[in-house]
């Protein structure tokens, strides 16, 4: 006589402890990575100090220019010419034409180099321009 039950192997199911682990990671990462593109600035470039600047972060749609000290322009890690700012500004412009553009210009630099990066804004057709200073 057999009194052993011969019952059916049984599935363990999900694991929810690695399930929840791999989730708590890639919210880490999607946070770190979101927040990193928000603040999307420049390591090498000083922005002038003001008494009355107000912390903020821009909003994700703006572009942000930077000039640094040498006159270069800087997008997005990518160094541009004149004409290539432009039309990339001209580009954004058609598709939004409320584009905003914060220039971060390098408190050492020249004058004239702002100066130029407002001008190719101008002839892009950008109105919504601001400027970065640190508080």
């Amino acid at each position: 006589m057999n009194f052993r039950s011969r019952t059916a192997p049984q599935h363990p199911g999900i694991q929810l402890a690695p399930l929840v682990d791999v989730l708590l990671l890639l919210l880490i990462f999607f946070l770190m990575t979101w927040n990193a593109a928000r603040n999307e600035n420049e390591l090498d470039v000083k922005v002038p100090k003001a008494s009355q600047a107000k912390e903020k972060s821009a909003p994700m749609g703006d572009v942000i220019v930077n000039v640094k000290a040498d006159g270069n322009v800087v997008v997005n890690r990518r160094t541009l010419s004149g004409p290539d700012l432009t039309t990339m500004l001209q580009g954004l412009v058609k598709l939004n034409a409320d584009q905003a553009v914060v220039i971060r210009g390098d408190e050492a630099g020249a004058y004239k180099n702002i100066v130029n990066v407002l001008n190719i804004c101008s002839e892009a057709g950008v109105t919504n321009v601001a400027f970065a200073t640190a508080k």
